[in-house]
């Protein structure tokens, strides 16, 4: 248990940042599955619109202390890549 005034106040510091990163994780993870849900559908079209959404939020997630940068371009390129082979698919 913290004793010291700073010892609290970081704990209540914490809390907070544990609660946002945890809401910005799960939104995130939230929109993934939406995606992957229209990938496996087919619908091309909806599924390059969600992800250009995604994308918007991975950046914004990505600024801050929640993810790094270099996790959310992961994402985004292994999302990029299904979406791209579901056009080429449909195309065909």
């Amino acid at each position: 248990m913290a004793h010291s005034l700073s010892a609290k106040k970081r704990v209540r510091q914490n809390t907070r940042k544990r609660t946002l990163n945890r809401s910005r994780k799960s939104q995130v993870k939230t929109q993934i599955k939406h995606l992957e849900a229209t990938i496996d559908e087919g619908k091309a079209t909806e599924a390059q619109e969600q992800f250009r959404l995604l994308t918007k939020k991975l950046d914004k997630v990505a600024s801050t202390s929640t993810m790094h940068k270099k996790t959310a371009a992961r994402k985004k390129s292994r999302l990029a890549k299904k979406i791209n082979a579901l056009k080429a698919k449909a195309k065909a």
